[in-house]
């Protein structure tokens, strides 16, 4: 068994870095899922979607789940999930987050919810103007 991975995000950021990241490194290690999340969307009906992805993707060993903002639609229904299963919720998903998870398919769901917040801030830098 291993963590499960959804990403949930406004409209199609999930699907879009999803994608990237499975080119980029040839595979995809861990069993994953993408919602998209859209401004007209009703609460109640992307809970009951949601919680129908993590109940896919969780062998028993929990989901992981990112999401693009804290405090919005995705972040807020991703949250109000952890109350019913074993779910670790990161906000903030980027490229190198993601690539970090995915690097890291063997980590239990604290470990892997702990790589993806590390990933995700290391990968935000401030970079120098070249000479």
């Amino acid at each position: 068994m291993s963590v499960g991975l959804l990403i949930i995000t406004h409209n199609n950021i999930g699907q879009q870095l999803l994608e990237t990241v499975t080119a980029m490194l040839g595979t995809c290690p861990l069993k994953t899922d993408h919602y998209a999340i859209h401004n007209d969307c009703n609460l109640e009906d992307a809970r009951t979607e949601a919680s129908s992805r993590i109940a896919n993707l969780d062998s028993g060993d929990g989901v992981i789940i990112l999401t693009d903002m804290y405090g919005s639609t995705p972040s807020n229904v991703a949250n109000h999930l952890s109350k019913e299963y074993n779910i670790r919720v990161i906000s903030g998903v980027n490229l190198p987050m993601l690539i970090r998870v995915l690097n890291y398919p063997r980590l239990n769901l604290n470990q892997l919810a702990e790589k993806a917040r590390s990933g995700g801030k290391d990968g935000i830098m401030i970079c120098k103007p070249l000479c």
